[in-house]
């Protein structure tokens, strides 16, 4: 009942409200978020900036924080209808400035997937030694594993991606030494990984967990 009522809050939310990603955040802000997408094609571009990015992003700006987007580029990210304008460059990112570390999946990570970037690889790992809450949907956990943050830490993914079947036949060995857990959203200490996003969702009917992993990171920031 209460990942149901997680779910229709979310919908209501984006059915009620003509969101921009640029737009001020509801009431005073309470500090900021950095939020890193991962960067792409992706055929459900549309899908994952409103549904992921764009949930993520009010459920943020509902708690009191405010969003900034920031991507190797700095470019801006433009689906069909979908975009969002004001990206900054990870290389101009002061983390001092934020309170912890969103990574978006926008489904383009599934190993091997592209070059992770060297930038977001390096303000994660700084993130995770400062204490700051680092949250990683679906394939951006790889990010994670990049950085060799998940070694002796639960995880969730779409899979475990040491193992091999009839639909993946190669293993991701940046994950050895990392617990994987599971395809829902797993916090250990200040990690918190989820196996489900919007394009699994559609493309797999798996759960699509942007809401309830939003949510576990807002408290992880406030818990002490």
């Amino acid at each position: 009942m209460k990942k149901i009522a997680i779910y229709l809050t979310v919908m209501i939310l984006v059915v009620s409200s003509v969101v921009s990603l640029e737009s001020q955040g509801y009431g005073q802000s309470s500090g900021k978020v950095l939020m890193i997408p991962r960067e792409g094609y992706s055929n459900d571009l549309d899908l994952m900036l409103k549904m992921e990015v764009g949930v993520m992003t009010i459920l943020l700006k509902r708690a009191g924080f405010q969003v900034d987007v920031a991507t190797t580029s700095g470019q801006p990210i433009i689906g069909p209808t979908e975009r969002i304008e004001k990206v900054s460059r990870l290389a101009d990112i002061k983390l001092d400035d934020y309170m912890g570390v969103v990574l978006a999946c926008m489904s383009v990570g599934q190993y091997p997937g592209p070059p992770v970037s060297p930038e977001a690889v390096a303000i994660v790992k700084r993130a995770v030694t400062e204490g700051k809450p680092v949250a990683a949907s679906l394939w951006s956990a790889i990010i994670l594993a990049e950085a060799g943050v998940l070694k002796g830490k639960k995880y969730a993914l779409f899979r475990d991606p040491l193992k091999t079947d009839a639909n993946f036949r190669l293993t991701d060995l940046r994950f050895e030494g990392a617990i994987y857990s599971g395809t829902g959203v797993v916090q250990d200490g200040k990690i918190i990984t989820s196996g489900g996003c919007p394009w699994a969702e559609r493309r797999f009917g798996m759960q699509n967990r942007a809401a309830e992993l939003t949510q576990t990171f807002i408290k992880a920031i406030g818990a002490k």
